[in-house]
């Protein structure tokens, strides 16, 4: 039997032989990505793409091998080869079987491609022209990189409205307790305030845990029959019959003559803005939205009892005692003009707080006038807050109301 020579064999071993088998082009976007905006990207969906915080910052340990802050549409330059002591140095010495852990998470999420060479070594050699290169491919990323943006987009945005969500139930929880506090000094005898008091108790300390998009839902809906609830005890509806007593004991009135047109104004009470700003008599009182809106503003979650005998200044603009929502909405409205307030200011508020809540911001201002130097930048100021979902007009009332028993 012949036997080759080993010396024969490694003459026989040339750059052809060392070149992997090529399955095909591998194709890339023609504009470069920058490898760092990839990394912040992905580690806003990372979730979506099952890492953890170790498993990017080992990611950012291995782009920082990369030369440059762009990962070039060239496929052998998109391979780094450093050694695992190398890599681990730069992660301040995490050990070796924890790295090559988190390596194995990014591979197995198909963002890294590992590119092994014949003796499993990573490295990288120059033949003429050609650079042959064997170590860790990041040319996934730069293949994925839409799908990363789409998912870190998607992610804010559940992010966002999961922030938005429990800022509401925080701000009806706030309201919740000034109703609570304001009915259980008007009607001590009735146990409601007691359960609502509880309620109220219990969401404070169900929002100090983290809550899901669902839980927070749910919350936001018995917070919302809650207030409703406490609503419909402290402002019932009213006629025309009111006697002339404070206005806190409007509650005890019993309704003994109705009629189709005071049927009407408790039907746009509850109705909140969307009736208030139909039957607004002043014709420029409107937002020239359409009705085809997707989200409404928010109506007033106080009883309009409360807001009078908070902001009793409100009423010597008015001809007579306001005993219905949309009668106060339209004496906010004139009294707009004399604050100084532009229309273009108060179509925003109530916009962005519904007619009733803008009307209750005004009646507010209205009662600290000498401490407001701009009424129209305040009100400004606190659009802004509402539009972003951080705004309720209950915690104004109640710190009027504490000042009043003061």
């Amino acid at each position: 039997m012949h036997y080759t020579p080993i010396t024969s064999f490694r003459r026989a071993v040339s750059a052809a032989h060392l070149k992997p088998v090529d399955p095909g082009p591998t194709p890339l976007p023609v504009e470069a990505v920058n490898k760092w905006e990839v990394l912040r990207e992905l580690g806003a969906a990372r979730v979506a793409f099952g890492l953890s915080d170790r498993d990017l910052t080992v990611l950012q340990a291995l782009l920082s091998f990369h030369p440059g802050a762009d990962l070039a549409a060239e496929a052998e330059a998109l391979v780094v080869h450093p050694s695992n002591r190398s890599i681990c140095e730069r992660l301040n010495g995490m050990p070796c079987s924890t790295m090559r852990r988190h390596l194995g998470h990014l591979v197995a999420a198909g963002l890294l491609r590992r590119k092994d060479s014949p003796n499993g070594k990573r490295y990288a050699r120059r033949y003429g022209d050609e650079k042959i290169a064997f170590g860790f491919d990041l040319t996934p990323l730069v293949q994925r990189f839409a799908e990363i943006c789409a998912e870190a987009e998607a992610a804010r945005a559940a992010a966002e409205a999961h922030r938005r969500l429990r800022e509401s139930v925080s701000l009806m929880r706030r309201d919740l307790v000034g109703l609570v506090t304001y009915g259980a000094e008007i009607r001590p005898d009735l146990s409601l305030w007691d359960r609502l008091s509880d309620l109220a108790t219990l969401t404070g300390r169900d929002l100090r845990r983290k809550l899901s998009l669902e839980d927070l839902g749910d919350l936001a809906a018995v917070l919302e029959t809650a207030l409703r609830d406490a609503r419909d005890v402290l402002d019932p509806p009213v006629t025309e019959d009111l006697s002339s007593n404070d206005i806190q004991n409007e509650q005890h009135y019993q309704n003994s003559n109705t009629d189709p047109h005071d049927l009407e104004l408790r039907l746009e009470k509850r109705k909140a803005e969307v009736e208030c700003a139909r039957m607004s008599d002043d014709p420029q009182s409107g937002t020239g939205e359409t009705d085809t809106e997707l989200t409404e503003p928010p109506s007033c979650n106080l009883p309009l009892g409360l807001v009078l005998a908070s902001c009793p200044e409100i009423q010597s603009y008015a001809p007579d005692r306001i005993r219905h929502w949309h009668e106060f909405v339209r004496i906010a409205e004139t009294l707009r003009p004399m604050m100084g307030i532009s229309p273009s200011a108060w179509h925003a508020a109530r916009d962005s707080m519904g007619p009733e809540q803008a009307a209750v911001v005004l009646a507010a201002m209205l009662e600290r006038a000498s401490e407001i130097r701009s009424p129209g930048g305040y009100l400004r100021s606190l659009t802004m807050k509402a539009a972003a979902g951080q705004f309720s007009c209950g915690p104004m009332i109640m710190s009027l109301t504490r000042k009043a028993a003061a």
